[in-house]
């Protein structure tokens, strides 16, 4: 009966790389097997496709452990009203919700803080260590901590980041590079590439934002790793013409725009993570691939909603994605949880119990960017016509051509954006464009920072049932090392 199983399986991977090559797409999954769409079952039993793909796997080959940066628990929940119509008395579930495990508890190992940042919270769950704030893999005492992308490639898997942040950014930085403050953006990059193991680069396939610092002001980085095989790719249809099973992408300077902003020049984030997959599955050792939704976080410091609502589109977008891989590729583990919240939101303020994410779906743009454009000298006024998709009042209108007239006087006077003063005049304008929007959606915030609450843990494939419960944010890295420790390639990669 396995044997037929097995053959079964192989027979119906097979077909469906067939398909998909004839058709063009790159996405390879059961039709069957798509995950809670609209009209599912939230609790979805596991299908026969899910036996038939998963066999007798005990410890996954391929792991693809997907970050989704700040998205506390009311982000889950404002995403699942988001999703639906307006006065459902029965939601369907979002793409996550059938996966739901269990909870992780976000704390640091920090002197003064008990609140985390990405930096201590990605350390946790790549090295299984708490750390101090802004620590890249360093403990305490600014020692290196050993990351589950490490430990991949010492095994011989292909490794991958593909993130929506600059690749030196807190989270994807973790897993490759070992510094004592998350600043030091240069030096991360510089051990990007300097550091090996094996002979090898550590990381195959990076994909996000941040060229800046892999340019000419940091050693001309890109051009090493291209003589070292890797392409360099600068928008969707380079990535998508891409060969090399290496590759470097870098597609802004800093962080990619929302995708409420983006141009049509750059790649989604579930395009990135489907480049990545078509090259790193194709070593028989399997890989471990990082997926970051970074910008819920971007968006939601400052109190975003409609950045924040874009980037939960996306990131269930590239959730999706993995989990249709998963269905066919049986020895994939997918996992996909936060390292804390971000903003404090609130679905619902003030004395009505209502939330109304239409007003949301009416915007064009986020006020992420309408400040950016305003704050570059754009007219106030023709910025938020553009951007906005409701009424947006004339009195607040005042107040934001106001706190733009400060902001410029103090760029007048050649202060950056470094500068406090410049960041306070910053943050004043973003809340004045902010504030109709979350007024007529009825979102509340409470801070331009992090909150400490536990965050939600989705899973799927062989080993997900390790992530049941309320746990600690470093037993996402132990379990992971024991499954790689213990990894014996299924009988499919055997022949």
């Amino acid at each position: 009966m396995m044997n037929f199983i097995n053959k079964l399986s192989k027979t119906t991977i097979a077909s469906s790389m067939v398909a998909a090559s004839v058709l063009g797409v790159s996405n390879i999954s059961h039709a069957s097997g798509s995950g809670a769409g609209p009209g599912e079952n939230a609790q979805g039993q596991q299908g026969q496709d899910d036996a038939i793909a998963f066999g007798n796997t005990k410890n996954p080959k391929n792991v693809i452990f997907m970050v989704g940066d700040g998205m506390g628990p009311s982000f889950n929940t404002a995403y699942r009203y988001y999703k639906n119509q307006p006065g459902a008395k029965k939601m369907n579930p979002t793409a996550f919700d059938k996966y739901l495990k269990g909870t992780n508890r976000t704390y640091p190992n920090d002197p003064k803080e008990n609140v985390t940042d990405s930096a201590a919270g990605g350390t946790a769950f790549a090295t299984g260590h708490k750390t101090y704030n802004g620590a890249i893999s360093v403990d305490n005492n600014k020692k290196p901590l050993k990351s589950v992308l490490e430990q991949a490639k010492e095994q011989g898997k292909s490794t991958g980041l593909v993130t929506t942040a600059e690749l030196t950014d807190a989270t994807p930085a973790v897993y490759a590079a070992h510094v004592d403050s998350r600043d030091k953006k240069d030096e991360i990059a510089q051990q990007f590439y300097n550091d090996k193991i094996n002979g090898q680069h550590k990381v195959d396939v990076m994909l996000g934002g941040g060229s800046k610092y892999f340019g000419k002001e940091n050693g001309h980085l890109d051009k090493k790793f291209k003589k070292d095989g890797y392409d360099l790719v600068n928008n969707k249809t380079q990535l998508l013409n891409s060969q090399s099973d290496k590759v470097l992408g870098t597609f802004s300077e800093k962080d990619m725009p929302l995708q409420i902003d983006a141009p049509s020049k750059n790649p989604l984030l579930v395009d990135m993570e489907q480049s990545a997959l078509s090259k790193l599955d194709k070593n028989k050792k399997g890989f471990f691939l990082m997926v970051e939704g970074a910008s819920i976080d971007k968006a939601a410091h400052p109190n975003d909603v409609t950045g924040v609502m874009s980037e939960m589109s996306g990131f269930e977008k590239a959730f999706q994605n993995s989990i249709d891989y998963a269905k066919t590729n049986k020895d994939t583990l997918v996992i996909a949880t936060a390292d804390h919240s971000t903003g404090g939101m609130t679905i619902a303020k003030g004395k009505d119990y209502k939330w109304d994410p239409e007003a949301i779906h009416k915007m064009k743009h986020s006020g992420m960017y309408m400040t950016k454009e305003i704050a570059s000298g754009k007219d106030p006024e023709k910025v938020i016509n553009e951007g906005y998709g409701i009424n947006f009042p004339s009195k607040q209108m005042d107040k934001v051509k106001q706190a733009a007239k400060d902001l410029r006087k103090l760029q007048k006077e050649g202060k950056d954006e470094k500068d406090p003063k410049v960041a306070a005049a910053t943050t004043k304008l973003q809340n004045a464009i902010q504030k109709p929007i979350n007024d007529a959606s009825h979102t509340g915030w409470t801070t331009n920072g992090h909150t400490g609450e536990d965050v939600n843990t989705y899973a799927y494939g062989p080993g997900s049932s390790k992530f049941k419960g309320n746990m600690e944010n470093t037993q996402s890295a132990k379990n992971i090392f024991d499954f790689f420790k213990n990894d014996v390639a299924s009988n499919q990669n055997q022949q």
